[in-house]
């Protein structure tokens, strides 16, 4: 599904949320994680990975929230991506969610009610419940890339992986899993 929006996307928040595990069970900590890939090679290796504890080199993509229980109330990690901002030198950026796997591996479908929203403004771009990735243990589930004329585009790319979250970052610019 891709989007051209007249003047291209600008600012969008994404939102992570889930429910804390059952009670006696390991945290469920899943990060959120934007690749950015420059404009000459926008399936190669990113050119730097947004998550917890990281922000971009120019202040573009921020991580608002981190949680690393999903408790709490409204989203759980929050991230900022300025589009408008980014240089011209990056051609791409994509939009993933990893688990980590401190508790011993931990699929989606493990997760008690995970749910992603990107937003542009009040518009809503992606809702997403991760149903279709239920045995991965990482997913990329959103790419924005730079049209002809220059404007940011938006594309629902929903990938399941069987990584890590440090394994998930060298794989999200690749076509296949």
């Amino acid at each position: 599904m891709s989007s051209g929006l007249n003047k291209g996307s600008s600012r969008i928040e994404v939102q992570l949320r889930w429910d804390p595990s059952p009670l006696g069970a390991p945290d469920t900590d899943l990060d959120l994680v934007a690749a950015t890939f420059p404009t000459g090679d926008r399936h190669g290796a990113p050119a730097y990975l947004v998550h917890f504890g990281s922000r971009s080199p120019d202040g573009t993509i921020t991580l608002n929230r981190d949680s690393k229980t999903g408790k709490g109330l409204g989203a759980d990690e929050t991230m900022t991506l300025e589009l408008d901002r980014l240089s011209d030198s990056y051609g791409r950026v994509v939009i993933g969610v990893a688990i980590q796997q401190g508790g011993g591996r931990q699929t989606f479908g493990e997760v008690v009610r995970p749910d992603i929203r990107l937003l542009e403004g009040y518009r809503t771009l992606l809702a997403y419940e991760f149903a279709d990735v239920a045995e991965s243990t990482a997913a990329t589930v959103a790419e924005f890339f730079r049209g002809d004329a220059g404007e940011w585009r938006f594309a629902a790319d929903i990938r399941g992986y069987d990584a890590d979250p440090a394994g998930f970052g060298r794989l999200m610019g690749g076509g296949t899993p």
